[in-house]
């Protein structure tokens, strides 16, 4: 451990999609206070905006209020971070020309196709790291921007993601953290530069991106204008000694990549699974192992390091749609409890209700509810789609370990790990023990100890992580034969429904023509 943290405190500020969060700790890790608020969006169809000068506005009110609650003594380091793909374009003065693009806006499919059609997917994948072009990224939306804002794009002096905006609103510097940057589609992972064809493409130049940095870096201190903001200058919280503009701002990293940190996971092995709306796994790929081949690979929270993200968009949405739809009087709690109860039922279920889901990335996939019968009934159906989600979890954990990285254990985050039923069928359905952290809280603790290691509390994450990562619950996995043969059941299902999905008209003419 580096030098005391007598009178020090850090914060760890989490730029949601749904809540922006943040915490308070003192020098020796301690919670001392937490705060979040809810975001707001503007929809229209494909398209989802949010206002970046609101946004902006909320997290300084945000941390204002933190601050003031809590009594805070010298905060040394505020440390972010958040979403990924959402995009701030900026005048000249660094003022939001428009409204950001959320990284939920889909309007931007056409300019998918038109890109596809110059980068093949090989192209692509070998530059980001990424499969296919996506809405999601960055790089379609500036084109869209191109094709259908011209006065927009001609006038835009800077494109920057939202967390890098708001570092720039607190520092008054403008850096691209990379760990973020890989999600633009303009950014080349193993070069760690700008991909400059792509600029090309989208018809920007490299002078209206932030200049490039290692994630979770200090970008610069508070200026006077932000230190004011937080009510930090000529009043009550400045003579009590709290933040003041000397207090460094850390670029941090990706919200998932943070929570990896928060949950201890600094090595191969290791996957920290996160179950909220989507499930996404987060594991740190070996870098002497050659690409693989079917996952998405992103550059990671430490220098020359990548991470493994396979998300499925139904994952705990598969649970929250049918409690809404078949148990809405019912708490997952009280389902929880009852389900728990049930024997196997033999009950099967594909949580491909949203579609896409890794690894297959099969936009054809439709939710399937199998084998019912008349003794049924919805607790036992709600422990059946479980299982579908934890079938989906190993289907990805195979894939990594097909793609060379041995898996030790899975750490449980986001809603899920709050079921003891759902975890426990995870560690029996992927064989892997599973791993409950104290601090719920991930992102927030892993973006506080980043700021810890920046100013020197800590000699480095993994120092950081041996002091404040501790584990409530780990649900050891029983291997059973009716387990493996449920998940052998399900895997055909999924085959089946796939080919039966695919099945039209044109089977019907080419047997006509016989």
């Amino acid at each position: 451990m580096g030098r005391s943290g007598e009178h020090s405190m850090y914060i760890g500020v989490d730029l949601g999609t749904t809540n922006i969060k943040a915490a308070l700790y003192d020098g020796d890790m301690r919670l001392i206070g937490r705060k979040s608020r809810l975001a707001a969006y503007i929809r229209d169809g494909s398209r989802v905006e949010f206002d970046a000068a609101g946004y902006r506005d909320a997290v300084f009110s945000l941390l204002r209020e933190l601050l003031s609650e809590n009594g805070a003594a010298r905060v040394r380091q505020i440390a972010f971070t958040g979403q990924a793909e959402s995009l701030v374009v900026l005048d000249g003065d660094g003022n939001p020309l428009m409204n950001a693009i959320s990284w939920m806006d889909e309007r931007s499919v056409r300019e998918c196709v038109q890109l596809s059609e110059r980068f093949p997917p090989e192209v692509c994948r070998r530059v980001t790291g990424q499969l296919s072009i996506l809405p999601t990224w960055p790089a379609t939306k500036i084109l869209w921007l191109k094709n259908n804002m011209p006065e927009v794009f001609e006038k835009a002096a800077c494109y920057m993601l939202l967390k890098d905006y708001i570092v720039r609103c607190f520092t008054g510097k403008a850096a691209a953290d990379m760990s973020v940057a890989t999600f633009s589609f303009y950014f080349d992972i193993y070069r760690k530069c700008y991909w400059g064809e792509m600029l090309d493409a989208i018809g920007i130049t490299e002078d209206k991106l932030p200049p490039l940095c290692e994630p979770c870096t200090v970008a610069g201190t508070l200026t006077d204008e932000a230190a004011e903001r937080l009510g930090l200058v000529g009043g009550a919280a400045c003579a009590c000694g709290a933040v003041s503009k000397g207090t460094a701002v850390n670029t941090g990293t990706l919200d998932h990549f943070a929570g990896m940190i928060g949950t201890g996971n600094l090595s191969p092995g290791g996957i920290t699974l996160s179950t909220g709306t989507v499930m996404a796994l987060a594991a740190l790929w070996d870098p002497s192992l050659p690409p693989p081949g079917g996952i998405a690979l992103h550059y990671g929270f430490m220098p020359d390091s990548f991470v493994l993200l396979p998300v499925a968009e139904s994952g705990g949405v598969s649970l929250e749609w049918f409690r809404r739809r078949c148990m809405p009087d019912q708490t997952f709690a009280e389902i929880d409890r009852v389900a728990a109860e049930r024997r196997d039922e033999g009950i099967l279920f594909l949580p491909y209700i949203v579609g896409v889901n890794a690894p297959e990335m099969d936009g054809d996939a439709v939710g399937v509810f199998w084998g019912l019968r008349q003794e049924h009934d919805a607790y036992d159906m709600a422990k059946a789609v479980m299982e579908g989600v934890a079938f989906v979890l190993r289907k990805n954990c195979e894939a990594i370990e097909r793609a060379g990285i041995a898996l030790r254990s899975i750490t449980a985050t986001g809603g899920g790990a709050k079921s003891d039923l759902w975890c426990a069928i995870q560690a029996d359905a992927t064989g892997l023990s599973v791993r409950v952290p104290a601090e719920k809280e991930a992102a927030c603790l892993g973006a506080a100890m980043i700021a810890a290691v920046g100013d020197g509390r800590f000699a480095d994450l993994a120092a950081a992580c041996a002091h404040c990562v501790t584990f409530q619950k780990v649900y050891e996995p029983h291997k059973s034969e009716a387990v493996e043969t449920k998940y052998r059941r399900f895997c055909a299902l999924y085959d089946a429904a796939l080919k039966i999905g695919r099945i039209n008209g044109q089977g019907d003419e080419d047997e006509a023509s016989d």
